[in-house]
């Protein structure tokens, strides 16, 4: 074949492996999520596990800035929210636990807490930045997404959780 006949097939077949390596589901509202199952701090962290409760999971780095204002946030909806069905599942994404241990002895966490150095599940959540959040429903549907962490998206996050929690 010449080139300009290979061009075409070429371009034909990259888009089809492409399309091979997206996931076969979507991260749409009302879709649902894909399940995490990554080591924490008290063994396996498992989102099947917590099928039932109200889930914000939240994928976070050392090195984020907007992380570390967006912890006390998740340790106030943790403390406020916890009774009654509600869990922050926060999963870093540091190459090096090192990393995140120094990030956690500086920012405490009350929450539960995973760790994918690999990155595989950010991969399935599609995750573009840091922090990434996920509202989850009891259903296991996702509800929400939200990018980044600004003081004044606090009030918006809580009232999404608050009718989550409301709805049974």
């Amino acid at each position: 074949m010449t080139k300009n006949r290979l061009q075409p097939w070429l371009r034909s077949a990259a888009c089809c492996l492409s399309l091979l390596a997206l996931p076969a589901w979507a991260l749409d509202a009302g879709a649902p999520v894909p399940d995490v199952q990554l080591p924490g701090l008290n063994g396996t962290v498992s989102l099947a596990g917590l099928r039932s409760k109200v889930v914000y999971l939240d994928f976070w780095a050392s090195w984020c800035g907007p992380c570390r204002q967006s912890f006390p946030f998740m340790n106030e909806l943790t403390a406020k929210y916890r009774a009654q069905g509600f869990e922050v599942v926060a999963v870093n994404l540091d190459a090096r636990r090192e990393d995140a241990d120094k990030f956690l002895a500086e920012v405490p966490a009350s929450f539960t807490l995973a760790f994918d150095a690999r990155g595989d599940s950010a991969r399935r959540y599609q995750v573009m930045g840091m922090p990434s959040s996920y509202l989850i429903g009891r259903d296991g549907k996702l509800i929400a997404l939200h990018k980044g962490f600004r003081a004044e998206d606090r009030q918006d996050l809580e009232a999404r959780i608050q009718q989550a929690l409301a709805a049974h």
